[in-house]
């Protein structure tokens, strides 16, 4: 039996906590397919194109790895797609709180489950917006995110 899932977020910008608990998927599951969410109610620092593109880049050594987008409803987007599955990675018990209603919603509602995957202790204190808010005030993100999404962000910042 072949088993998917679905890491979703907006991802803006990927850290290398969620590269981390994209690789522990690749290596538990036949096929991941990380779907960045189109919000237009919100301004992301890059467009998500961007993210496609940067997350694309940074996931190519992992052949059971796909790159997709989405709006609306998580559930809908993966009943659509046939994914059952959603991975989400946790970074303590704030996190694991806010997910653990988000799962049971969407299992209510569109009979889709969640696996969490504990980040690695090392990723713990990693979130985009502690990176992007770091870079603003011109402090190291040295090993918080790829090299290429660092340069990509600075020149985003001017």
């Amino acid at each position: 039996m072949s088993v998917a899932v679905v890491c979703p977020g907006s991802f803006d910008p990927i850290t290398v906590g969620h590269l981390d608990v994209f690789e522990r998927a690749a290596e538990r599951f036949d096929r991941v397919v990380v779907a960045v969410l189109e919000n237009p109610r919100k301004q992301g620092m890059f467009t998500v194109a961007e993210r496609l593109e940067l997350i694309s880049a940074e996931t190519e050594h992992l052949e059971n790895l796909e790159v997709d987008r989405f709006r609306g409803l998580l559930v809908d987007y993966c009943n659509a797609i046939g994914v059952g599955v959603v991975c989400k990675g946790v970074r303590g018990s704030q996190d694991l709180d806010y997910e653990l209603q988000m799962a049971q919603m969407n299992r209510r509602i569109g009979g889709v489950e969640t696996v969490f995957l504990v980040a690695s202790p090392e990723h713990t204190y990693l979130s985009s917006s502690l990176v992007k808010e770091v870079a603003r005030g011109g402090g190291s993100i040295t090993g918080t995110v790829p090299e290429r999404v660092a340069a990509a962000l600075y020149d985003k910042l001017g």
